[in-house]
């Protein structure tokens, strides 16, 4: 998780026992977007924001080639709290290697 994401979604995962990791508790917090895909990409990780900034990051790097383990974005005001739990839980149980490694996946999955 980046670390400005709202700790209700982490919590939310939890307790529906996905793996998370925060930036808070891997002590990346205040680092460069840079820095944390690709810690998270070390991890081999999907990392979740709501940073327009991660998501421009991620686009580039799709464009460069650059390997990157995935990443999920949802704009805050265009999906609730629950949407991302739902969601983000169905891609961690279900999705494949192949289905998010140098994606970008954006939420809410269904319209």
């Amino acid at each position: 998780m980046d670390e400005h994401v709202p700790v209700a979604i982490t919590i939310g995962l939890k307790l529906k026992g996905v793996d998370v990791l925060t930036a808070q508790a891997d002590s990346f917090t205040g680092k460069p977007d840079s820095a944390l895909l690709e810690r998270a990409t070390f991890l081999r990780r999907i990392l979740f924001t709501h940073d327009d900034d991660l998501l421009s990051l991620a686009a580039e790097r799709q464009t460069a080639g650059q390997l990157f383990w995935g990443l999920i974005y949802a704009h805050p005001l265009k999906v609730t709290i629950g949407i991302c739990v739902k969601d983000i839980e169905l891609i961690s149980k279900y999705a494949e290697e192949e289905d998010v490694k140098n994606k970008i996946i954006f939420l809410p999955l269904r319209k």
